[in-house]
């Protein structure tokens, strides 16, 4: 463990930070949780004929199956978990019900109508947490899952923000694993130019945490946004948060102190 990140010498002694991004930096969380329900509830009712348990979705599967990991690796994920079984397809696929890449295209259609209708906002607290950061000059990134980083972080008023931005897009064409493999990670502190145990890590999911491990990170910061603590610590969590928030005064203070 790098340090102590309640302690405003921490902040002064670290080259850079790694941010996922939904439920880290925006509440996207809420925003694919809603897509995923409305996909696999839709493709139960739909087309579940034969499927023993066809019951919804629920915020605890969105934790357990598919928080953190690569669309398509999340669809595979639930489906296994009902016994359901279907070919991978193509990322061409139209979406639909036949294919796991099918079914991973709706659910973005299905995320991108909820933030055109609804829109974004960053936590209150992360943002506070990143302006901090700012005044300290500490290098930034992003490094998230999703295909739609950029998107959601134009839409959050981030266009333009992160230094380095390691997206699914990133990902899916360098063909890096997804989390809880360290690869997107390690690649975000190398384009940063940051030593990886030099580096903090914010993560809300399960398997981001243990890729935070997996890549020696000098710190994990667990952010439970309902996950549970125990559980982040379980996966590789140094520290947990409820919020980013509780770290912007030993922030503020080591800005103070370094000026």
């Amino acid at each position: 463990m790098l340090g102590n990140p309640f302690d405003a010498h921490f902040w002064t002694s670290i080259d850079g930070v790694l941010f996922d991004l939904d439920g880290v930096v925006t509440p996207t969380a809420i925003v694919h949780e809603q897509a995923w329900a409305s996909l696999f509830n839709w493709y139960l009712t739909e087309h579940g004929n034969g499927v023993e348990d066809r019951s919804d979705f629920t915020v605890a599967h969105y934790h357990e199956y598919v928080d953190g990991k690569p669309r398509y690796d999340g669809v595979r994920s639930f489906l296994s978990s009902r016994g359901i079984t279907l070919p991978d397809g193509d990322p061409s696929d139209e979406p639909g019900p036949s294919t796991v890449c099918a079914l991973g295209n709706r659910k973005n259609s299905e995320f991108n109508k909820i933030i055109e209708r609804d829109g974004i906002e960053p936590y209150p607290g992360s943002d506070q947490l990143l302006n901090a950061l700012d005044s300290l000059e500490v290098a930034q990134g992003i490094v998230s899952s999703s295909k739609n980083a950029v998107p959601v972080l134009a839409g959050a008023g981030y266009g333009g923000r992160f230094q380095v931005i390691v997206d699914g897009v990133v990902s899916a064409e360098r063909g890096l694993p997804g989390k809880p493999a360290p690869d997107a990670f390690l690649l975000g502190a190398s384009q940063l130019g940051v030593d990886p145990a030099r580096t903090v890590v914010f993560e809300d999911a399960v398997s981001g945490v243990a890729a935070g491990r997996a890549g020696n990170f000098g710190l994990v910061i667990g952010v439970n946004r309902g996950t549970g603590a125990q559980s982040l610590i379980d996966h590789g969590a140094h520290v947990v948060v409820d919020d980013l928030g509780e770290l912007v005064n030993v922030v503020t203070q080591a800005a103070d102190r370094d000026s």
